[in-house]
């Protein structure tokens, strides 16, 4: 539904002020290295909103532009998409870049599924803008919830302790023999904690419907099993990654 858009608003106070997800957001981007200017990949999910409204209030000012990809894999909802995080960039005077992808016939010519030819053609995309623009990272919207999403999915299909390390803050665009970095600057933040900042910042969002669909695996682990596991262990996010961090560490030692 093109009209499925959120925007909600909590009365200011004292006690609200999503200044601390902005530090700590802040902190983060200061310890970057060679930070010139970044493209951020931004769907018009929350989690690439609020990404984008973070940079755009930045104390650090690192020059930034947006790019879009348009799917059409949903229709009048992708063109919404597109409208929306076009409309933030002109009224925040961010640049705006968009590409249409024919997906659908991508993964027909290729044998692959709509989702593995989405992250191809995104990636095989920014890399190109990366090396012709002069970007010194792109910059994704993945956060901790999708950190512990892929860990799970990874320990269901069968993995080594490599494929338990979970995403990387810092790591290479997934294109063979790209040197182009991508950066996760939402990693150690939940998707609890992005809502609460949309929320009290007044970020507009689209909900992409097809979320609430659990027979896809990945969202039938955020819908079903990451609510139960927060039954178990309230901290179960900060438990994971914890446990995610010292695997990544004994990789490196057997790697060395």
């Amino acid at each position: 539904n093109p009209g499925f858009e959120f925007q909600l608003f909590i009365p200011c106070s004292d006690e609200i002020t999503p200044a601390p997800v902005q530090a700590r957001f802040d902190s983060i981007l200061s310890s970057l290295d060679d930070c010139r200017k970044v493209l951020l990949a931004v769907s018009g999910g929350v989690d690439s909103m609020v990404m984008a409204e973070l940079f755009l209030n930045s104390e650090s000012h690192i020059p930034f532009e947006i790019a879009h990809c348009n799917f059409h894999l949903r229709g009048e909802a992708s063109d919404s998409d597109e409208a929306l995080v076009r409309e933030w960039c002109s009224r925040s005077g961010v640049p705006f870049l968009k590409k249409d992808f024919a997906t659908c016939e991508y993964a027909a010519e290729h044998g692959v599924s709509l989702e593995m030819a989405a992250r191809t053609l995104r990636y095989e995309w920014f890399d190109e803008l990366c090396r012709t623009r002069g970007y010194s990272f792109v910059a994704v919207a993945h956060n901790a919830n999708d950190n512990v999403e892929t860990f799970l999915l990874n320990l269901l299909r069968g993995t080594g302790i490599k494929g338990l390390t979970g995403m990387k803050a810092v790591s290479a665009v997934p294109v063979p023999g790209s040197g182009t970095r991508l950066v996760r600057p939402l990693l150690g933040f939940s998707r609890g904690e992005i809502l609460e900042y949309a929320v009290k910042s007044g970020v507009i969002w689209h909900e992409d419907h097809t979320n609430a669909d659990s027979t896809f695996k990945r969202n039938c682990i955020r819908n079903e099993i990451l609510p139960l596991f927060s039954r178990l262990n309230p901290s179960f996010l900060e438990t994971i990654s914890a446990d995610m961090s010292r695997l990544s560490r004994e990789q490196e030692a057997a790697d060395r």
